[in-house]
């Protein structure tokens, strides 16, 4: 036997002898970073979970979590765990080969994040999609503003979907490309452009901390505009334009299925702007492969523009 292989052995002999039902609920501690929360997922009771901290924390030699004012940190031996550990289990769940995603007869809760907008272009769809391929499973779609780290991983989210400009942890994958328009009133003068709309017609503008991308845009090509109307809510935008008058600047997907229930004038925006693709971001602690296939292929049948 070469040294190698005697390692190799060595190793495999002291794995015996150890407890491997722990390493699901110390992942789960690791992820929730709540021993009440990692206990929930993982079907144990509190007591039993604390008791599997503390035989985690005689095992790695480690406290692993450390209170620190109303909360817990991890410390930093924990953190240099998650992603090993997750990518472990993630392989023995394919080992095992559980049971493949049936969507005919499954009665999961299928939950999707994305802002309100997004959601107003492919929710309806989705929502019909879901219906009529898995009619026992539940949609439930959570409305986001910008997106942080928690939002890929708590909640029981399965994908979130977010535009390329915001950075997410993970790996992302495009769903549908989109731009920015001009739209305004139907009642605008006909012969006016873009151009003439952005520098002539009151601008309804979103009402936030953030700043509206393309406005700078307008700004460093020195076009005078004038802001007639702040609001808070995005999707009021378009519906206030088409009522009200005025001139906005949206996504065109949001702009088109909103020209659906309102007349409403679009226009292409006069200075390139980098795209607005909306992308999927899928929860890393999501295993089951074939509902990832599944539901992939459920987005973009959603997003397919009609």
């Amino acid at each position: 036997m070469s040294s190698e292989e005697g390692t190799t052995a060595s190793g495999l002999d002291r794995l015996a002898s150890v407890n491997l039902n722990l390493l699901v609920p110390l992942l789960a501690l690791l992820e929730e970073r709540s021993v009440t929360k990692a206990a929930e997922r993982v079907g144990l009771s509190q007591p039993a979970m604390s008791h599997a901290l503390t035989r985690m924390r005689r095992l790695l030699g480690d406290d692993l979590v450390v209170r620190q004012g109303s909360g817990v940190t991890l410390t930093p031996r924990a953190l240099e765990l998650i992603a090993p550990l997750r990518g472990t289990l993630q392989q023995a769940a394919q080992i095992v080969d559980f049971p493949s995603f049936d969507p005919a007869t499954d009665q999961r809760v299928i939950t999707v994040a994305m802002t309100n907008s997004t959601a107003f272009v492919v929710g309806p769809r989705l929502t019909r999609l879901v219906a009529e391929r898995a009619p026992h499973a539940t949609l439930r779609v959570r409305t986001i503003t910008v997106p942080t780290e928690a939002t890929f991983t708590e909640g029981g989210v399965d994908v979130v979907l977010i535009s390329e400009g915001h950075s997410s942890p993970y790996p992302r994958e495009r769903l549908y490309d989109d731009r920015c328009v001009v739209v305004a009133a139907p009642d605008t003068p006909p012969q006016a452009g873009a151009l003439d709309l952005l520098t002539t017609e009151p601008h309804v503008v979103v009402d936030t901390d953030r700043r509206v991308f393309p406005y700078s845009v307008l700004e460093d090509e020195g076009i005078p505009y004038r802001v007639g109307l702040w609001i808070s809510d995005f999707l009021l935008v378009p519906f206030h334009v088409a009522r009200a008058g005025g001139v906005a600047l949206l996504r065109y997907r949001v702009a088109a299925t909103m020209r659906t229930l309102a007349d409403l004038r679009i226009e292409e925006f006069p200075f390139p702007l980098p795209g607005l693709g909306i992308d999927m971001v899928w929860n890393p602690r999501l295993n089951d492969r074939h509902f990832v296939a599944w539901l992939r292929t459920l987005l973009y049948d959603a997003a397919v523009e009609r």
